[in-house]
């Protein structure tokens, strides 16, 4: 019974093109694909540098403020325009971790990377700013701008992973 619908189907969409044709009705015609433009490239390589700068932007604007006392996590990914991803900012390391993601130790991340450090059961994490520098909460109780490492029992850094 279904191949002989699919072969009535075939039939009948056959016929009707066909007979669109006969009476002179042209189909209309497929545009083509529009070529992408030749910075289309460049835009790709630019968007984690625009998304580390947007970031970055977002904690300067917040500069000062206690808004986000007790919650890193949240604001790293909120800087990121994202929320509710980890937990925690240590399971955000731990996830790096996992993933082979994390840089142990290193004090020189690139601009937009989460630096980590292990100062309580949650942990503790900020932005860096490419030039040793990072901006997180708890810097002099408020979020600020300070110099890697700053807090003690620094973890390290690792790509945001949202």
């Amino acid at each position: 019974m279904r191949s002989f619908l699919v072969r009535a189907a075939t039939t009948t969409a056959t016929a009707l093109l066909g007979g669109a044709m006969l009476l002179g009705v042209g189909l209309p015609a497929q545009a083509a694909p529009t070529p992408a433009p030749a910075t289309a490239t460049a835009d790709l390589a630019a968007a984690p540098q625009a998304r580390a700068d947007n970031a970055i932007a977002w904690f300067s604007s917040r500069n000062g403020s206690t808004a986000y006392q007790g919650y890193c996590e949240k604001a790293v990914e909120n800087s990121y325009g994202r929320t509710g991803i980890y937990a925690s900012a240590i399971a955000n390391w731990n996830d790096a971790v996992r993933r082979g993601a994390a840089h142990r130790g290193d004090l020189n991340p690139p601009k937009g990377a989460l630096v980590f450090w292990n100062i309580s059961s949650y942990g503790h994490v900020g932005l860096a700013t490419g030039d040793g520098n990072f901006w997180a909460t708890s810097v002099n109780g408020r979020i600020g701008k300070a110099r890697l490492p700053y807090f003690s029992n620094y973890l390290g850094w690792a790509q945001p992973n949202f």
